[in-house]
């Protein structure tokens, strides 16, 4: 740490209980200065000589108190003016160099009432020594915010910003000073992200440990300026945020900010969403999340929360499962906050609507939409587990990712499974809308073996899944694709958005057939010689199914009961 020496008096301020301070001397006092509690004993022509306050002062009042409570700094600045005055010895540095100037400015210790009087002193001070220094810059930065507004006018506070930005964006290789860097790196990166400076291996983030001193508003400021400068990238400034954050709010990663100021942490997580980069993946997606959760928590400003619910959509196939499941509002019986997802997809579908007018290769857009497909299939097998979860609310998230493509309906189909299983009292319409969320043609085999057997499914999926599990067989075995879907009356397969429903007669007299087809499933797949007979009496059994569907209509909902329990 830098510092500066001056006067060569030895200190002779000596003190009478707490809040008495004179000069040893045989020389009496014949003024005395009050500065909040404190009284000052001293001499009025070395104060004089300097300060052009006192003059004015002592000139003005027949008194010989003099009452400066509203100096800065209070007594510890005005005592350091003093010894100054008196040419004691007096040691400046980055702890006290601000207070000391704004005291000075206050007095009134300019040039034209003293050669080389104080002020002119210390401006030397910070400008050769205080301003080129790393960490001496960010000290005396911190200190200033107790001075304000003199800090701000004396212009302190933006010459330090201004010597924090230009060093944080200087190259590495040319970094000779001191900084903090405890954070681990893998020797790959340290490799790829850092430069030699003749001495040591400086990594290109090496400022980002140091600026976590500073308060919310000043941090704020630096990095305002580091980003005015064009230098740094997006990602640099969002590694930052992201150390920053976790060391003001260190449990905003595990989704825990109690014990903490609320409104010292609204002020943090609104300044840090309002210096988040704009540029799409700079921030990983769990950051942005985390501070959503937060700002929903900490009850900040709307716009807070819809910029980060913006800059999150902007990247939310890169989201997962975990990061989304926000814990429902205080007071609510639902364990997981679904309209947020809710609200974070359909931003997600207007961007890309917009990106698929713009773009020539739609596939660039449908990579994200699968992404994002899986991720809300994945969700939703999560929430399911709510008891409190309506169908409603399933089946209106589930329909906004409904035309994204999907390599598969799997997870859709967990999904499903899994709220059935947890809602066992849905009515047959509630089963059957949600139901409609998969198309039966899109199951992997695996699947299907597992939905012919799941007897929370309506009797109708089971008998969609046990007709196309078939219909691809009797393809795949005479050698081309099978035309199934004509076979079926429309509407009757997948999206399916029939109202009409069968009577539970219609089904019953085919009920048996259909349990003995899934006895008889696994062991006439294995037998070669009989498999196209078996093939073609389960087309009769189906045909005879549909037959009936086209006579009366769709059926809803009547659930098998000699099935296993679905696998998780």
């Amino acid at each position: 740490m830098k510092f500066m020496k001056l006067g060569s008096k030895p200190d002779q301020f000596q003190s009478d209980g707490e809040n008495i301070r004179y000069i040893a001397s045989e020389l009496a006092s014949d003024i005395t200065i009050i500065v909040g509690d404190v009284k000052f004993y001293v001499h009025k022509f070395p104060l004089v000589s300097k300060c052009s306050l006192l003059q004015k002062l002592v000139a003005e009042s027949s008194d010989d108190e003099i009452n400066l409570s509203s100096i800065p700094g209070g007594p510890a600045a005005f005592e350091i003016c003093a010894k100054f005055c008196y040419n004691m010895v007096v040691t400046l540095n980055a702890h006290n160099v601000v207070l000391a100037r704004c005291a000075s400015e206050f007095l009134g210790m300019h040039e034209n009432v003293e050669k080389g009087n104080l002020i002119y002193k210390i401006d030397v001070f910070l400008s050769s020594c205080i301003f080129r220094s790393w960490k001496d810059s960010i000290i005396v930065l911190q200190t200033t915010k107790s001075f304000i507004p003199w800090s701000q006018e004396l212009k302190i506070i933006s010459h330090c910003v201004d010597s924090i930005a230009s060093k944080a964006t200087m190259e590495p290789s040319k970094v000779e000073w001191s900084y903090t860097y405890n954070r681990k790196t893998l020797r790959s990166e340290i490799q790829h992200d850092s430069q030699w400076n003749g001495q040591h291996i400086v990594p290109k983030d090496w400022w980002v440990e140091d600026l976590c001193e500073l308060s919310v508003e000043l941090y704020k400021e630096v990095i305002t300026a580091i980003r005015a400068t064009g230098v740094l990238s997006s990602d640099a400034i969002g590694e930052s945020l992201i150390v920053y954050v976790s060391k003001k709010l260190p449990g905003l990663s595990h989704g825990s900010i109690q014990g903490v100021n609320v409104k010292k942490s609204q002020y943090l997580v609104d300044s840090i969403s309002y210096l988040l980069p704009k540029e799409k993946g700079s921030v990983p997606g769990g950051f942005l999340l985390s501070l959503l959760h937060s700002s929903i928590i900490l009850n900040c400003k709307d716009i807070t929360r819809k910029e980060l619910m913006l800059s999150i959509s902007r990247q939310l196939e890169d989201s997962t499962v975990s990061d989304l499941l926000f814990s429902s509002p205080n007071g609510e019986m639902a364990l997981y906050n679904i309209d947020v997802l809710h609200e974070l997809v359909r931003l997600f579908v207007d961007q890309t609507r917009a990106m698929d007018e713009s773009l020539d290769d739609p596939e660039i857009a449908d990579a994200s939409k699968t992404k994002v497909a899986k991720l809300v299939d994945d969700y939703l097998a999560e929430a399911g587990r709510d008891p409190s979860l309506s169908s409603f609310q399933f089946i209106s998230l589930a329909e906004m990712v409904s035309g994204f493509p999907r390599p598969n309906h799997d997870a859709i189909y967990r999904a499903i499974d899994m709220y059935l299983k947890e809602h066992p009292d849905l009515s047959k319409n509630e089963k059957r809308r949600i139901c409609q969320l998969m198309d039966c043609r899109k199951l992997s085999a695996a699947a299907c073996s597992h939905a012919v057997q799941n007897d929370r499914l309506p009797l109708r999926v089971v008998v969609q899944v046990l007709f196309f599990q078939q219909a691809q067989s009797t393809g795949a075995n005479s050698g081309r694709t099978p035309g199934f879907p004509g076979l079926l009356p429309r509407g009757s397969y997948g999206s399916s958005r029939s109202a009409t429903t069968n009577s539970d007669n219609d089904w019953d007299v085919d009920h048996d057939e259909l349990k003995d087809h899934r006895q008889r499933k696994t062991t006439s797949d294995s037998r070669s010689s009989s498999g196209d007979k078996a093939s073609r009496r389960k087309m009769k059994i189906f045909a005879r199914f549909w037959s009936n569907k086209d006579r009366t209509g769709e059926h809803s909902g009547s659930d098998t009961s000699d099935s296993p329990a679905s696998a998780r």
